[in-house]
């Protein structure tokens, strides 16, 4: 049976903000809406190509790469820009607050762990109003390979300060807890965003239909 953690990170793109508002961005640049789930697709396929290589895509380098393609070249770099720049200002999904701080109040350290760049995290936390519950956040350019690489989870927890089996990865992708599975750690899977678990992956240790309910059933896990 798995026990409670010491730990929880965070994914951050999907899982604690949301990123419909570049829907609108795209749109303000005269491109279609719905150019927003394929351009992400293609922007995090591309990383984790890139990882598989043994190189590493900088997250506005790579995002950029995709938008080109996917607007068929005929978006400006400066329409480009303006959409990128939606990444620091995205809002919080309702149930990110208040279940970072339940676990916060519970005395569990909380981090982050994102594939984001640290500067836009940082801000994109502020704005939404997260950051006084969060410890430290962990990026990708800083481990410097993407998820889910197994040195990115294992890095992460010891930026927390503990070790792999007492972090757990909180994330809405099925494939992020696998990767933290498979690295070592616990995994809590939120149904928000694919409303089952994929069963090709490494099953979690807690499911919940918000991040509220994810939090407290780690809580509820057996202490060690």
């Amino acid at each position: 049976m798995s026990t409670r953690p010491s730990t929880v990170a965070f994914d951050v793109l999907e899982t604690l903000v949301d990123l419909d508002p570049l829907r609108a961005r795209l749109e303000e640049i005269g491109q279609p809406g719905r150019l927003l789930e394929p351009w992400f697709m293609r922007f995090q396929r591309d990383s984790m190509a890139l990882a598989l290589t043994g190189d590493f895509g900088e997250f506005g380098s790579v995002a950029r790469q995709a938008l080109r393609t996917d607007t068929g070249h005929t978006a400006s770099e400066e329409a480009i820009n303006h959409v990128l720049e939606g990444f620091s200002r995205l809002p919080a999904h309702p149930d990110a607050e208040p279940a970072l701080r339940r676990l916060s109040e519970a005395g569990l350290g909380v981090g982050c762990l994102t594939v984001g760049s640290t500067e836009n995290t940082a801000y994109c936390l502020e704005q939404a109003g997260l950051t006084r519950y969060v410890d430290r956040v962990v990026t990708a350019e800083r481990v410097g390979t993407w998820k889910p690489a197994p040195s990115v989870y294992r890095a992460a927890a010891e930026e927390l300060g503990t070790p792999p089996g007492a972090m757990a990865l909180v994330a809405v992708h099925a494939w992020d807890c696998h990767g933290a599975k498979r690295a070592g750690c616990l995994a809590g899977w939120c149904a928000r965003l694919e409303g089952r678990y994929g069963d090709v992956f490494t099953a979690p240790d807690v499911t919940g239909a918000d991040l509220v309910q994810v939090a407290e059933r780690l809580l509820e896990l057996s202490a060690d």
